[in-house]
């Protein structure tokens, strides 16, 4: 009996101290891995976690100002999509404004001439004819003339001077004398291109026809009424 209590003792002390023993060892272990632990390296941790953070709120900056960005970009590209169709708008409207023009679909007025040709009706005395008066025409144009007209038929250059049944029509309308043509440009050089040597006005006078020009320096003409008919071109 007594030896199986001191059998029990001694076991119970053998465990005692082995769980002593190894409370030591986790201990010393623990005291080792404090020892070894490198103080640097936590705070490169805690820097990394907060470098990673701040990495995070400016990518959250960065985004949030990049909307910001295209908003402004989109408000901007609408007011320049705004101006540019106003711009547009108006380079249209000069553009179609310098078509009637040039079509003669437009009133003008400005500096010019007014050549005015009253036939005799004498026999030994040539009549005036379509001819005299597109010649007139063609020097007027050569000479710079911004418009023109004949007896306030606009002259464009579809225009037609013709001879029917001894009677002259211009864009199919008959006209009679006095032949009244009208011209805008320099009145210098629209004068002198008629009544220089081989002028269409100096030689009606040569001839004996009444051919008179007058300068003015607010040659009203109006516009072609006629249509405009294009047959041949696509």
């Amino acid at each position: 009996m007594k030896n199986k209590i001191k059998k029990g003792k001694i076991t119970m002390a053998i465990t005692i101290a082995i769980a002593c023993f190894a409370l030591t060892l986790v201990m010393f272990m623990q005291f080792k891995i404090v020892n070894e632990t490198d103080i640097t390296a936590i705070e490169n941790m805690r820097e990394a976690e907060l470098r990673t953070e701040l990495a995070n709120w400016k990518s959250k900056y960065e985004e949030t100002n990049q909307k910001y960005e295209e908003t402004v970009e989109k408000i901007n590209e609408y007011k320049e999509s705004k101006q540019s169709s106003e711009e547009t708008e108006k380079l249209v409207d000069e553009e179609l404004e310098q078509v009637n023009l040039s079509l003669g679909k437009t009133d003008v007025e400005g500096q010019g001439i007014v050549v005015t040709l009253t036939e005799k009706n004498e026999e030994e005395i040539e009549r005036i004819t379509p001819d005299d008066l597109l010649l007139i025409v063609n020097d007027l144009k050569q000479a710079g003339a911004e418009a023109i007209s004949i007896n306030d038929q606009r002259i464009i250059n579809m225009s037609d001077i013709a001879d029917v049944q001894e009677y002259i029509k211009v864009n199919g309308q008959r006209i009679l004398s006095p032949y009244i043509i009208k011209a805008i440009g320099n009145s210098t050089y629209l004068e002198s291109a008629l009544l220089g040597n081989g002028g269409q006005v100096d030689r009606l006078q040569k001839l004996g026809q009444d051919a008179k020009i007058e300068k003015q320096n607010n040659v009203k003409i109006g516009k072609y009424t006629g249509d405009i008919k294009i047959k041949y071109m696509e």
